[in-house]
């Protein structure tokens, strides 16, 4: 078995769907560690260049620099694998605290399929630790809605103010094999 992901045959181009809502929404900024869940997006982010890819050492990161770009008068997202957003729990507080508008895009691991035990336990409690640093969390789990959950994630930050989640779950994205 090679180490790639397993994408599901849908027929539906979800990474360009939400590519296309950043667009709309005005996003400048993609912050990103790379990661095989995100890798058509992150692609279609790099090739076309209307957003700025920025690429990370760390997770952690991306919130410092979505609060920079907030200040800066810019929108950004930040995608990462579930297993970073245990990385960020401290950083998040700057989002709480300071109350700044945050997207995050989060390809789920620990989920349908997993075979690598160590992704579990954090793929298993994101959704809380994202509750417990009051940002709201929206799911995606058929390629169907992606557009839809995405264009509600981007209202509720961009129009509203309030720092949302978006998690595409591990049967949407497909589960790696190694």
């Amino acid at each position: 078995m090679s180490g790639t992901a397993r994408i599901p045959s849908t027929g539906q181009d979800w990474p360009s769907e939400i590519f296309a809502v950043l667009e709309n929404y005005g996003v400048r900024q993609a912050a990103f560690v790379p990661d095989g869940g995100h890798a058509s997006l992150i692609t279609r982010i790099q090739q076309t260049g209307k957003i700025r890819a920025i690429t990370l050492t760390t997770e952690e990161e991306g919130v410092a620099l979505a609060a920079g770009a907030w200040i800066g008068g810019e929108r950004s997202v930040l995608l990462m694998q579930s297993s970073g957003v245990g990385n960020c729990v401290n950083m998040l507080s700057l989002i709480r605290i300071c109350r700044i508008p945050f997207l995050t895009i989060v390809a789920m691991r620990g989920e349908w399929g997993e075979v690598n035990p160590w992704q579990v336990p954090m793929g298993s409690t994101t959704q809380d630790v994202f509750e417990l640093m009051d940002i709201r969390v929206l799911r995606a789990d058929a390629p169907p809605e992606v557009e839809s959950v995405m264009k509600a994630a981007a209202a509720m930050v961009f129009d509203g103010g309030t720092p949302t989640a978006l998690l595409l779950s591990q049967r949407l994205i497909g589960a790696k094999t190694f």
